[in-house]
């Protein structure tokens, strides 16, 4: 006698019912999701997690205090510390949260012996959105053990971002250190390996020193030349216009012997790059950025098309740009 053969039916959404209050929680690609549709996590409510993943952030750091040294410590800068404050106060174990461009093994963070936190900024990131990552890992370092450092993760696709945890109403002051003693309470005692790393990291280290008189300009020495490096907040399309008509003018150096050679694109802001002779340190820069920054000013408020001259320049500019991320 054949036997019946039994029919292999899905879930309804009423025989696995969704969670209360409403959310999703993530599981394995191929389990079934928890929302009860039957199909796998990875075709259902995975698949706009896998999206909000992938997403591009174009400006992770718009918003916050700071946004174009943030753009700087991520990108150029190879030493560099700053105080931050939570919206939320720290915990009563935590005395102090402290962003670093970066940490010792590319560690995403680190909890001091003493409860101190450190963030580093300059590491890979899981998602697209390089705020909510670095917010993902703050909250996970301020309930890491003493004396350990933070593992990579990945975020939930809706988890707070850094503009939801920081206060933005503190300032965002970077202090930018010759070496990586920072890494350490007190580095004069390193021994062995972690003395050889420090030693290693500080010779790859390019001497950088922070302008004083203009906002987010790095003055960096490089073996044949010295450089200036100045992120900038304009919208890059009204930025290039404004050098280019500095350019055609004559007006877009920072002195002698210097040029405007081009320009990165960082994190959505645009950052002039200039060459320096090598003699000019970053005390001699601090005059003549603050003149450019005061011709910048007045070419960023003309409205005019630009000249034949101005679009030659400006062509030249943008064909010497370079997208970092």
């Amino acid at each position: 006698m054949a036997k019946k053969r039994r029919l292999r039916t899905q879930p309804s959404a009423s025989a696995t019912p969704r969670p209360a209050d409403g959310q999703i929680p993530a599981v394995g690609a191929r389990e079934p999701c928890p929302c009860g549709s039957g199909r796998r996590y990875k075709a259902c409510h995975g698949r706009a997690a896998a999206q909000a993943a992938t997403e591009l952030v174009r400006r992770p750091f718009e918003g916050l205090p700071g946004e174009c040294d943030w753009v700087a410590l991520r990108e150029l800068v190879p030493a560099a510390t700053v105080p931050l404050a939570l919206r939320e106060g720290l915990p009563e174990d935590v005395p102090s949260v402290t962003l670093a461009t970066v940490l010792p093994m590319a560690w995403p963070a680190l909890r001091r012996d003493n409860g101190e936190v450190l963030l580093g900024l300059q590491n890979d990131t899981a998602t697209g959105d390089l705020s909510r990552d670095l917010a993902d890992v703050l909250a996970r370092a301020l309930t890491t053990t003493p004396g350990n450092p933070v593992a990579a993760g990945r975020p939930a696709p809706d988890g707070p971002r850094l503009q939801d945890v920081l206060d933005l109403g503190a300032p965002f002051a970077p202090t930018v250190h010759e070496g990586f003693e920072f890494w350490l309470d007190d580095a004069e005692k390193a021994t062995g390996e972690v003395a050889a790393s420090l030693e290693r990291a500080n010779a790859a280290a390019t001497p950088t020193v922070r302008l004083a008189g203009v906002e987010s300009a790095y003055w960096c020495r490089t073996p044949e030349k010295n450089h200036l490096r100045w992120v900038m907040p304009q919208p890059e399309e009204v930025l290039i216009d404004a050098l280019a008509r500095l350019q055609a003018a004559g007006a877009s150096s920072l002195g002698e012997d210097t040029r405007l050679v081009g320009s990165f694109r960082a994190h959505g802001l645009t950052v002039p790059v200039w060459d320096l002779p090598s003699g000019l340190g970053a005390e001699e820069c601090e005059k003549p950025a603050a003149a450019f920054h005061e011709r910048l000013t007045e070419a960023l408020e003309v409205t005019a098309p630009l000249t034949a001259d101005e679009r030659r320049a400006r062509n030249s500019l943008t064909n010497r740009q370079i997208t970092l991320n």
